[in-house]
């Protein structure tokens, strides 16, 4: 059982990372006109943000069936890699979250929802 919940939350954290980044376009465009300055720091963050999620998603998914899910090492992996969803949740729920667009009021939903998966699959 923990293994599915730690492959369940690897899906969903990287899709969501993936997701990230696709919509890299639209979101910068609903900016308006920025300096290229401001463009190229808001181009870098939200990727940044994006491959940091797929690559917490890629992480438990390669270690997982690579130690085992009951490994301490594994464990580890697990527990950290929540600890930082839940960081980047933080952060978003004091950012993002406070705007009207529902993707990003989501965001620190679907991070604490995964980290709670990890921490779930690492105590099963």
């Amino acid at each position: 059982m923990n293994s599915v919940l730690l492959y369940l939350g690897a899906v969903v954290i990287g899709a969501w990372g993936i997701a990230h980044i696709a919509a890299l376009r639209p979101v910068v465009a609903g900016f308006g006109v920025l300096t290229p300055d401001n463009r190229r720091i808001l181009v870098m963050e939200w990727t940044d943000e994006g491959l940091t999620m797929v690559f917490v998603g890629l992480l438990v998914a390669v270690v997982t069936p690579t130690l085992g899910a009951e490994s301490p090492a594994a464990i580890l992996v697990y527990r950290l890699s929540a600890g930082m969803l839940l960081a980047l949740a933080l952060v978003s729920t004091l950012t993002g979250a406070r705007t009207s667009v529902l993707p990003m009021r989501l965001c620190p939903v679907v991070k604490s929802a995964v980290a709670g998966l990890f921490i779930a699959g690492s105590l099963l």
